[in-house]
């Protein structure tokens, strides 16, 4: 038997994720949560084999507990369900040791199929995510560049910046103004969203 936790923070699509799971000859859901900072503690308490994670969680996102999970019950193997199709979200499920990728708009029967193949000990990755991450061209960005666009992303002002990493202020400015250029970027944010999205930051 195939236990499995459920991790999806909209009601009316996890129940009916649960249900789709219950009619699966061999396939138990032990746990079923709607927010990422849950989902560590149901899994100590019900010890599934498979974990299914949605990526937008309220709380903590799927791939950080994800990453939490493979700490603290390394054999519960996680698959992420994800409607965000997203490059850099396949580079940080590997970091976090994810055994799956699939999108909400999958068949049924792909999934639970997903869900045996990752429970055996395989990895599933949906194909167009795969073809998607194949097609991000390299990271444009030096180290120090991806560092100040990560602060400013976390809602440092240049100002911060240039005290915590001692640096001057024109320095920082430079980074952040280079990031855009090299990102085709219309603002900072914009630079920020676009290198997130690829995986970068």
């Amino acid at each position: 038997m195939i236990r499995v936790l459920v991790a999806e923070d909209v009601r009316m699509l996890r129940e009916a994720l649960v249900a789709l799971l219950g009619f699966e000859e061999g396939i138990e859901v032990v746990a079923e949560v709607e927010s990422g900072d849950a989902i560590v503690r149901a899994a100590l308490e019900h010890r599934p084999d498979v974990a299914v994670l949605d990526i937008e969680l309220p709380a903590l996102d799927g791939l950080s507990a994800a990453a939490l999970l493979h700490e603290r019950l390394p054999e519960c193997r996680v698959l992420i369900l994800t409607g965000l199709g997203r490059p850099g979200n396949l580079r940080r499920g590997v970091e976090a040791h994810v055994s799956g990728f699939m999108l909400k708009d999958s068949r049924p029967q792909d999934l639970v199929q997903a869900i045996r193949t990752v429970a055996a000990g395989g990895l599933v990755i949906d194909q167009q995510l795969a073809y998607a991450a194949l097609d991000v061209p390299g990271n444009p960005l030096t180290e120090r560049e991806a560092e100040v666009l990560r602060l400013t992303g976390e809602g440092a002002t240049p100002r911060d910046i240039a005290r915590d990493l001692h640096l001057s202020y024109g320095t920082v400015r430079n980074y952040l103004a280079s990031s855009v250029t090299k990102l085709n970027a219309r603002t900072r944010m914009d630079a920020v969203r676009i290198a997130t999205e690829a995986g970068w930051l």
